[in-house]
């Protein structure tokens, strides 16, 4: 019996050892508060950590197809996207706090309409379902009208740019890099509305799968600490061109033009990040953003039943 359950230790503890062994895989693309990690990465502060890391670079979509197929232990999801991933295929922890969109998704428009009113009638191109579709339903409230007061037109959010320039709709919305490029490739088109009128609509998180975090929990907390060596970094006006530098870099776009994009990430130091863990009811909570997200995603049958979202969030790194 003493030999059985020595062997059974000894089973326990090879198979966690070759758990550990395993690099952290995490699943990131193209946003401002995603590239960021490429920053640690370039710098070699994993290495210094002690923690051994896979990042893997996706499309945003197919980034979220492959955790939800297994293939990664984490994520770079909006709050909303965690919610969509988790009803629908697999459950992940919201641990870190990224950003929030602080104007890069944008809501473009034709040249001749400067306001969000003059889409009465009018043609647009977004992502039904997705984040950009939350975003023009609160500019559309806020204007007094409602989804029935626009022909909304279904346009992969990749799209957009070229729809736009097209002329097949009047407006898109879109996030960046594609928010920048539809003003690019259509002179005179304005932003009449962005993230930055809904601060907290939008964060951007790590969603982990609750058991690596939980089987792993003293590497996960060292990706922490270097992700906050990054926001310093970033926000540090000594360092921040170099920042800058290294994630234009990644994409492929000039420094200078991806300055600007930063302008509308807001990154969250630790200390800003840990309130937004706190249960509100509103968009200053990454709960109370999340629950708003969750009906959104019911009304438009994205998911058929509302989600726990306190399951989605777990602050543990913070603590």
């Amino acid at each position: 019996m003493r030999f059985i359950r020595f062997t059974l230790l000894l089973i326990s503890i090879c198979t966690l050892s070759i758990v550990q062994a395993k690099p952290l895989t995490i699943g990131y693309s193209d946003w401002p508060g995603w590239v960021a990690w490429e920053v640690g990465v370039e710098k070699g502060w994993f290495d210094e950590a002690g923690v051994e890391v896979a990042f893997e670079w996706f499309d945003y979509v197919a980034s979220m197809d492959a955790y939800a197929a297994g293939q990664l232990d984490a994520v770079c999801m909006t709050n909303g996207d965690a919610l969509v991933t988790g009803a629908t295929a697999r459950l992940s922890n919201m641990a870190l706090i990224n950003d929030f969109s602080n104007g890069n998704d944008m809501i473009v428009a034709l040249p001749g309409i400067t306001s969000v009113t003059q889409l009465k009638g009018k043609k647009v191109g977004v992502e039904i379902g997705f984040v950009g579709h939350l975003l023009l339903l609160k500019a559309l409230e806020k204007a007094g009208l409602t989804e029935d007061d626009v022909d909304l037109v279904n346009v992969s959010t990749n799209e957009t740019p070229m729809v736009l320039a097209s002329g097949e709709v009047d407006a898109i919305v879109a996030w960046q890099p594609n928010s920048s490029l539809s003003l690019q490739m259509v002179p005179g088109a304005t932003s009449i509305y962005s993230s930055a009128n809904d601060p907290g609509l939008i964060y951007d998180t790590l969603a982990i799968a609750p058991e690596s975090l939980n089987m792993r929990p003293v590497e996960w907390a060292k990706v922490f600490q270097v992700w906050y060596r990054i926001v310093e970094f970033i926000n540090d006006p000594a360092t921040q061109s170099e920042a800058i530098q290294i994630m234009a870099a990644r994409v492929g776009v000039a420094p200078e033009a991806y300055a600007k994009l930063m302008q509308g990430t807001r990154f969250l130091d630790q200390a800003e990040a840990k309130e937004k863990f706190s249960a509100t009811d509103d968009l200053t909570s990454l709960q109370g953003s999340s629950k708003i997200a969750d009906a959104f995603n019911v009304k438009y049958k994205v998911y058929s039943d509302a989600q726990n979202t306190p399951d989605y969030i777990n602050d543990s790194l913070y603590q």
